[in-house]
């Protein structure tokens, strides 16, 4: 299928003479084909074949941008103007998009074609693809285990052939834990680098755009085109963008996190994995020491205390009033407001949004949501610190490769799948995993690296040169 090439086989095919209407037909036939994994809630027939059709009359033109050729998946939590957007969830089923976040813009301006959206845990909280209202997605590489989440259809949608990259969200690591347990290269760049303008929120302070690949190189090309300032989202850096050249980095001083090869549930062969590129690195003249993870048992219960208290307010606005589902049993307000978030919202979304709201409230907001931040101020100290004395720092995306589906049924079990990749969120770094590993039960896994905030260009060099 033509969809299987990377950006540049892509580029150089419409370059040859090859059509974007060709190659988007083609990408349509496989997501029908691949319909049993769920990845996709909805193609966009219509929609995809009318931009393809445009970018071949640019190419004719010889106006092509850089994304030329290139078919794309996004999540069902990021806005497409006059296209449904649902965040997986019935609160919000039926509902189109009044506006296009500003990713979708500057992927459409560089003349990416958008075949659809993509399956999500419900308002991005899970880290399985189990909790979405409209049915689990299934892992491409054996449809028997999970995808990961909660960005775990846009994941399948690039493991299983059927467009060149996707766009997802990670929270607390909803791109990096699907790109390992589905075998892609998932990227989450600097919180602030890329405009959240049309994200659906679940936690406003640790949500990040990014996309999933089969290359490096596709990565870096995805986050040139999204990455820069936006004035409709004031969270965004002024910073300038740094370029991604790609060039060889040289050596490197890399620090490994000892919790990746000591701690209790790790998968063995993840362990000895980790060691041989520790070791190589060691060889090829690297300097490579072992760091500690800041506070990691403390990690997951603050990320998840600020996470549920950010979700509790944000999902406040999906009341049954101004838009999505309204309870048809409901008489009066307070029916109207109760019933329709009971009807409309999943087990999850209630169990973070009461939460949230607990932490919140009066007599335990000191205790918890202000410790919270006092612990995250300390843990993103920590993680400056470590970035000031090594290039990039490396460890395992997740403990394990991807699980059955069912397997891990307690919330607490479900939640520590995070463990690994919670600090990049934070402390606000950017992170990358990589699919270095295959496993002896044939599930492949992946190694993360992170790096000091807006240092995205060396950390994507060192991913494509070292591992």
């Amino acid at each position: 299928m033509s969809t299987t090439k990377t950006f540049g086989e892509a580029r150089s095919a419409v370059e040859g003479g090859a059509s974007v209407t060709a190659a988007t037909e083609a990408a349509l036939a496989a997501a029908h084909q691949n319909k049993h994994l769920n990845a996709f809630l909805e193609l966009f027939d219509q929609s995809a074949l009318e931009q393809a059709a445009r970018v071949d009359a640019r190419v004719k033109a010889g106006e092509a941008g850089p994304l030329a050729g290139v078919v794309l998946s996004i999540k069902d939590n990021i806005c497409y103007k006059d296209h449904k957007v649902s965040a997986s969830s019935r609160i919000l089923e039926g509902f189109t998009s009044l506006y296009s976040a500003t990713v979708v813009e500057r992927l459409l301006a560089a003349d990416a074609v958008i075949l659809g959206r993509t399956n999500c845990d419900e308002f991005a909280m899970g880290s399985s693809n189990e909790n979405s209202a409209f049915g689990k997605v299934l892992n491409p590489v054996n449809t028997n285990m999970v995808p990961g989440g909660s960005s775990g259809g846009a994941a399948a949608s690039v493991a299983a052939g059927i467009v060149h990259a996707a766009l997802g969200s990670d929270t607390g690591g909803s791109i990096r834990q699907p790109a390992s347990f589905t075998g892609t290269v998932g990227l989450k760049p600097t919180y602030g680098r890329v405009s959240r303008h049309g994200l659906i929120a679940f936690a406003s302070s640790f949500d990040q755009i990014g996309p999933f690949t089969r290359t490096v190189d596709d990565a870096a090309t995805l986050y040139s085109v999204m990455a820069g300032r936006d004035q409709r989202d004031s969270t965004t850096s002024r910073k300038p963008v740094e370029p991604i050249t790609l060039a060889h980095p040289g050596k490197l001083r890399i620090g490994y996190f000892r919790e990746g090869l000591e701690r209790p549930g790790m998968d063995p062969e993840v362990v000895a994995h980790l060691q041989a590129h520790i070791d190589r690195l060691k060889a090829d003249g690297h300097v490579v020491e072992p760091v500690e993870v800041p506070l990691l048992d403390h990690q997951v219960p603050t990320y998840y205390i600020l996470a549920t208290a950010e979700a509790s307010s944000n999902l406040a606005r999906f009341d049954g009033i101004h838009y999505g589902h309204r309870s048809k049993a409901a008489k009066g307000v307070e029916e109207t407001y109760r019933l329709s978030r009971t009807e409309g919202f999943g087990p999850e979304v209630k169990r973070r949004i009461l939460l949230g709201t607990f932490v919140l409230s009066a007599g335990y907001y000191d205790a918890y949501y202000a410790q919270a931040q006092r612990v995250r101020r300390i843990l993103r100290d920590r993680t400056l610190e470590a970035c000031s004395q090594f290039d990039i720092l490396l460890g395992p995306t997740c403990p394990t490769t991807a699980f059955a589906h069912g397997a891990v049924s307690d919330p607490v079990a479900m939640y520590l799948q995070d463990i690994f990749t919670v600090q990049a969120n934070l402390a606000g770094n950017p992170a990358i995993s990589l699919p270095t590993g295959m496993h002896s039960n044939g599930l492949p896994f992946g190694l993360q690296l992170m790096a000091a905030p807006f240092a995205e260009a060396k950390l994507l060099a060192a991913a494509k040169h070292l591992f």
